[in-house]
């Protein structure tokens, strides 16, 4: 009778016993940054695993248990983060960190005192604010006679199907920034951009409002991470 021998346990090697061409540290000093994986370059940000868990290996991890999306691992909280082997506090923050640095550099060529023409530049104003949430937040841009943005203000959190919404407080904020015009804008996280029968509403009482108060209300714009809705656009207000 044959015995088989009892097969080794396949430990993972180390991130120093991988060939250097494969460490994602002397990659990136040999051919740079933009060779790297999604995963290679967390390792480089996080930089240590645990034993028999390489960092790049609880990289690959942490962007396979997330679809291999950042847009996924944007909506993970902090505690959903640290569910994931390896990803205590110290790295849940870090990954915080990293996803709001990117929103911040795509955000720099936005000035804050821009003026508005188009439903577009509102979207992609407002989507790396509130695009990829998993909740719905309601944000007002006021504005003054060249339609600048003179301040951009979260009215309202609310859960991951509704928000709350107060018409008298976008009026008096709108009073005390002396502003002449409002834009209306809230997040769907479901992804989906059509307005919903409150949606609808709210833009309704909103613009009467503003009709007393002598304000003009520009726009209604529903956003998403890739897609919006204008209201004006689509003849609503």
């Amino acid at each position: 009778m044959d015995y088989q021998l009892p097969s080794e346990e396949i430990i993972p090697k180390t991130v120093k016993e991988l060939d250097p061409d494969q460490q994602p540290r002397e990659k990136a000093e040999k051919y740079g940054c933009a060779v790297l994986s999604v995963p290679e370059l967390w390792a480089l940000i996080l930089r240590t695993g645990l034993t028999g868990l390489p960092i790049t290996d609880l990289c690959r991890n942490l962007m396979r248990d997330n679809e291999n999306s950042l847009h996924r691992l944007e909506r993970r909280t902090r505690q959903e983060l640290r569910g994931i082997k390896g990803i205590g506090p110290t790295k849940s923050v870090q990954v915080e960190a990293v996803m709001e640095l990117i929103k911040r550099y795509c955000q720099e060529d936005i000035p804050l005192d821009e003026s508005i023409t188009d439903s577009s530049q509102i979207f992609n104003r407002m989507k790396l604010k509130i695009g990829n949430l998993d909740h719905e937040e309601v944000w007002v841009l006021f504005l003054n006679r060249r339609n600048q943005v003179v301040k951009e203000m979260c009215m309202t959190i609310g859960t991951s199907v509704a928000s709350l919404f107060d018409v008298k407080k976008i009026l008096k904020m709108a009073l005390l920034e002396n502003a002449e015009g409002v834009i209306l804008c809230h997040n769907h996280p479901s992804g989906g951009i059509q307005p919903s029968p409150q949606d609808k509403q709210i833009t309704l009482e909103l613009k009467k409002g503003c009709d007393i108060m002598k304000l003009r209300l520009l726009d209604h714009v529903i956003v998403t991470a890739t897609r919006f809705f204008s209201f004006h656009d689509n003849g609503l207000i």
